[in-house]
């Protein structure tokens, strides 16, 4: 199944909540929506599923205009942010419904088969407010797969779940939608997330289509400065710099980089550094900065540290724990090859090649 939005767009009453945009997502695969709250996700997976209509454009499956068509007549899955099954059924039950709705042959052995997927299969026999959230998000899950629907819609189905429930059904999603046909639409607010499930994405910003691409291509090659913004977590580090007359990146208030810049009118540029690209031990060709500790803290297997620098507040994500004095100078060192690089617009002109290179 092909769905293509063709200048879509959503107005309601004088607020615009999605401005024309154009999305052909690849059939079979997997296209994450990226977004802050309010960034027009939901609007456009509702559109998508037949529960609004657009105020301009068309929805098309396989060429054909499917505007108007209410909801219940498209065949489409759709689960949300909160866990929706039947109370008053078995979850035997909930995940038979929509295999017993199109007379589907052998129910108990398909429910089994995706129970024991979603590590639900002892539940089979409890009601759903006997169950926790994440068993109950399981439920809900299963229910969805169950109906083989050719468009599957999950708007940020994990974000009420604890930090361990999110990763353990977040790996076994990667699984099952790798095994299936369908075109999965996939709703989140983090990057992470949209690297773990890999595929296509597309960022949105303030109801704005700002890029669509394979995911790590997207990742890689920000096409703005808004998609670098809305795909770093931790946020990138963005420095105020300028074309220095004699070739090259001139940092305000910092280092001179030895950069080949595209030709661009712009002279007021803004250097973007990931967390990650930032280090507290020299390598070869590395740009030195000295910065202040104000705050570090380890989350997991990884220690943040912000810094404040003569460039501005940086934040470096060190692999491992490490420890640092509240106060402390440190070294920050990190090497041209890993910078991106934009102009007064915003607009993409130099990022780093795969490996660190250029």
């Amino acid at each position: 199944m092909q769905l293509t939005l063709e200048s879509i767009s959503k107005k309601v009453g004088p607020q615009t909540w999605l401005y024309d945009m154009s999305l052909a997502p690849l059939s079979g695969a997997v296209t994450v929506l990226l977004g802050a709250t309010q960034s027009g996700k939901t609007s456009l997976m509702r559109i998508m599923a037949g529960l609004d209509v657009p105020s301009s454009g068309q929805v098309k499956v396989d060429g054909k205009s499917v505007v108007g068509v209410p909801v219940r007549d498209r065949n489409v899955a759709m689960v949300y942010q909160q866990f929706i099954n039947y109370p008053s059924m078995k979850v035997r039950d909930n995940i038979a419904s929509p295999l017993k709705l199109r007379g589907d042959k052998n129910i108990d052995q398909r429910v089994q088969e995706l129970a024991e997927k979603l590590h639900i299969e002892m539940f089979l026999d409890r009601l759903p407010a006997e169950l926790s959230g994440g068993q109950q998000q399981r439920v809900a899950l299963a229910r969805a797969l169950a109906k083989g629907a050719p468009l599957m819609l999950l708007d940020e189905p994990l974000v009420n779940l604890d930090y361990k429930l999110r990763e353990e059904l977040r790996d076994e999603l990667t699984d099952l939608f790798s095994a299936g046909d369908s075109t999965v639409i996939y709703a989140t607010t983090e990057p992470g997330e949209a690297l773990l499930l890999g595929g296509y994405t597309a960022v949105l910003d303030a109801g704005e289509l700002l890029q669509y691409g394979p995911t790590s291509e997207v990742f890689h090659q920000p096409k703005s400065l808004r998609v670098a913004r809305a795909f770093s977590d931790p946020p990138m580090n963005l420095i105020s710099a300028k074309a220095a007359a004699s070739g090259g990146v001139q940092l305000d208030a910092g280092p001179l980089m030895q950069l080949t810049l595209p030709a661009t009118q712009s002279q007021q540029l803004t250097v973007g550094m990931r967390a990650g690209s930032l280090r507290v031990k020299a390598g070869e060709g590395d740009v030195t900065l000295m910065g202040k500790v104000e705050l570090a803290e380890i989350s997991g297997s990884d220690t943040f540290v912000y810094l404040k620098t003569s460039v501005g507040e940086l934040v470096a994500q060190l692999t491992g724990v490490h420890y640092f004095d509240w106060g402390a100078q440190v070294p920050l060192y990190f090497n041209p090859a890993q910078v991106y690089v934009f102009d007064a617009q915003g607009m993409l002109l130099l990022s780093p090649v795969r490996g660190g290179g250029r």
